[in-house]
C-alpha cells in the first residue's frame, strides 16, 4: 500500500535526522481511526482501515514511507540540553491534503531511535489516547494544533514507575515538527550552514512571504512571534495549561504540540499547575505568555547572524520584534475577553471590568468554563443570573460586577441575538475536563473503550448544547478531582 508520501524534510542533509525503522510489535490492533482527518489528508479510510493496525504500528509500513527521527535540542525547564531529538517518534513522510497543505505523519511510541537517551522508545495506551482526545478537542475548539489520526495497541507492555501498562502507538499529524529546539540543535554546534538551510526550509514550507525582501530571518521571527501571541491567547481564553512549554515543544508553525501534562482549569486560579514535574510553577497558567516570550528570545538567538552581520544591530532588531510580546498579548487577550463577556465595542473601562471578573472568580473558586457559559446564557435574559450566583456562592463582589456588566452591555451596539451567537461561539459548554479524561483512560486500560468514544463524540461539538449529557459539562466533585498530570515517558 502507498500513502502518497512526500519527503521534503528527508531531502535535507543527513545531520538533520537519523534514518530508523520502527520496531515491530507483537499484536497490533486498531483502537480508533480519525476518518474525517484521513479524508482531509487524501487517504481513503475504507482502504487504509484494514491495514491500519499493521501500517500505523510500524509493523508493515506503506511502501513509500521513508522513516526518520528528527534531531533537535531544547531548554527543558530553563536548562539547555544540547541533544534531545525524536526518542520515541518516527516521521514516515508528508502528505498533501485536499487543502494543498503539506503535513507530517509521525508514529509516536514506535520504538527506540538514536535519540532515545536510554529510553525504550515506547508509549503507554493512556497517554496516547489522551493526546488523541485532547488534540482533537483543541481542533474542535478552533485552536491551532497537531492532530491525531489513529491509536493502535501493540499487544505488549511498557513499564512506567514500576507499573506494567498496555503499549500503544499514536499517529500524529502536524504542519511540521520543526521546533525552536531544532534551530537550537544546530546553533549550539556552531553549524551556521545548517541553521541557514533550516530557515530556508521553514520559509518554503510555512512563511513563503518572508522570502521577499532582504530581511527574511527577521521576518520569520516576526511571523513566528505573532503566531505564538495568538496561540497562547487562544489557550488562556479557554483555561488551557500546556504544562511543559520547553523550547523543544514550541512549534515554528504556531501549532500546539505535545499533549503530555496538559489540562484545562476547573476552578479559576492563575497559579494553577497540573504537571507532576513542574515543581516551581514555571509553566503555570499565568506564566504562559512570559514563557512564550522567553522561548522566542532563544529562537532569536539562533538567527542573529542571519538577521544582521553586526551582532549589536542584530540584537537590537530582534529585540524590537520580541520586546512588545506582552503588550501584544495583553491587547489580544483583552479583545478575546471582550468577546467572551459579550462586547463588540471597546471602552476605556473594559480592562478593569475583565480584571474584576477574574478576581471575583479566583476568590470564589468559580469554575472557569461554567462562568463564561453562564454569562452567555445570562446575556440572553431570563433567570440565568441565579445559576451564575450559585457559582460565586452569594459573592457581593460578583453581584456588583453583574450590575456593572449589565450597564456596559447596554452601551454596546449589538442586538441580543447577535450577542448570543457571538458569545456561544467563544464560550464552550464542554471541554476535556481532567476527571472525565482520566475516567475514559482508566476504562480503556480495562479494555472498555465506550467511555472514550462517548467523551470524544461530545468534545467534537464543544460549543453546542447537547441534551442528555449535561454531566460532562460539570466540574468534578471533590472526590473526582485530578490535580496532577504526567508526560507518560
Amino acid at each position: 500500500m502507498r500513502f502518497g508520501f512526500q519527503h521534503s524534510y528527508a531531502t535535507l542533509p543527513g545531520r538533520f535526522y537519523a534514518g530508523v525503522e520502527p520496531t515491530p510489535v507483537a499484536h497490533p490492533q486498531l483502537v480508533v481511526l480519525n476518518t474525517p482527518l484521513a479524508e482531509d489528508l487524501g487517504l481513503e479510510p475504507q482502504l487504509i482501515a484494514p491495514a491500519a493496525a499493521a501500517a500505523l504500528s510500524g509493523n508493515q509500513l506503506p511502501e513509500d514511507a521513508r522513516p526518520i527521527a528528527m534531531a533537535y535540542a531544547g531548554h527543558q525547564f530553563g536548562v539547555f540540553v544540547p541533544q534531545l531529538g525524536d526518542g520515541r517518534a518516527i516521521l514516515l513522510g508528508e502528505l498533501e491534503g485536499h487543502d494543498e497543505v503539506l503535513r507530517d505523519l509521525q508514529l509516536k511510541g514506535a520504538g527506540p531511535t538514536p535519540f532515545s537517551r536510554n529510553g525504550d522508545g515506547r508509549a503507554a495506551l493512556g497517554p496516547m489516547l489522551r493526546e488523541y482526545l485532547v488534540s482533537e478537542a483543541m481542533h474542535a475548539l478552533g485552536v491551532p494544533t497537531t492532530r491525531s489520526l489513529a491509536v493502535v495497541t501493540t499487544g505488549e507492555q511498557v513499564f512506567r514507575d514500576r507499573a506494567a501498562l498496555a503499549g500503544a502507538v499514536l499517529t500524529r499529524v502536524a504542519a511540521s515538527h520543526v521546533r525552536v529546539g531544532t534551530f537550537q540543535y544546530f546553533a549550539a554546534r556552531g553549524d551556521q550552514d545548517a541553521v541557514r538551510e533550516l530557515l530556508g526550509y521553514v520559509i518554503a514550507r510555512h512563511y513563503p512571504g518572508a522570502a521577499e525582501g532582504g530581511q527574511s530571518a527577521l521576518q520569520v521571527l516576526r511571523e513566528v512571534t505573532q503566531r505564538q501571541v495568538a496561540l497562547v491567547v487562544d489557550w488562556m481564553l479557554l483555561g488551557f495549561i500546556h504544562g511543559v512549554m520547553n523550547t523543544d515543544n514550541m512549534a515554528i508553525s504556531g501549532e500546539t504540540i505535545d499533549y503530555g501534562p496538559c489540562a484545562f482549569m476547573d476552578e479559576y486560579d492563575p497559579r494553577t499547575v497540573f504537571s507532576s514535574i513542574d515543581h516551581n510553577g514555571r509553566y503555570a497558567y499565568a506564566n504562559q505568555a512570559v514563557i512564550a516570550q522567553w522561548n522566542l528570545a532563544r529562537f532569536a538567538e539562533t538567527l542573529l547572524f542571519l538577521i544582521d552581520p553586526d551582532p549589536e544591530r542584530a540584537v537590537a532588531l530582534a529585540t524590537e520584534v520580541i520586546a512588545p510580546f506582552i503588550e501584544q498579548f495583553d491587547h489580544r487577550f483583552l479583545a478575546g475577553m471582550r468577546r467572551k463577556i459579550g462586547l463588540s465595542s471597546a471602552s476605556a473601562g473594559d480592562a478593569e471590568l475583565v480584571k474584576r471578573l477574574l478576581d471575583a472568580m479566583q476568590r470564589a473558586h468559580a469554575d472557569f468554563t461554567l462562568t463564561f457559559r453562564g454569562l452567555t446564557l445570562a446575556a440572553q435574559g431570563g433567570g440565568e443570573e441565579s445559576r451564575l450566583r450559585e457559582l460565586f456562592a452569594g459573592s457581593t463582589e460578583f453581584d456588583d460586577w453583574l450590575r456593572d456588566w449589565r450597564g456596559r452591555l447596554a452601551s454596546d451596539p449589538q442586538s441580543v441575538a447577535e450577542r448570543r451567537a457571538r458569545m456561544r461561539a467563544v464560550n464552550p459548554a464542554f471541554i476535556p475536563r481532567n476527571h472525565r479524561v482520566q475516567a475514559a483512560l482508566d476504562a480503556a486500560d480495562r479494555g472498555d473503550y465506550a467511555p472514550f468514544r462517548k467523551l470524544y463524540g461530545i468534545l467534537q461539538r464543544p460549543y453546542d448544547d447537547q441534551p442528555g449529557v449535561d454531566e460532562y459539562g460539570r466540574p468534578p466533585r471533590p472526590s473526582e478531582r485530578v490535580l496532577q498530570t504526567f508526560c507518560g515517558t
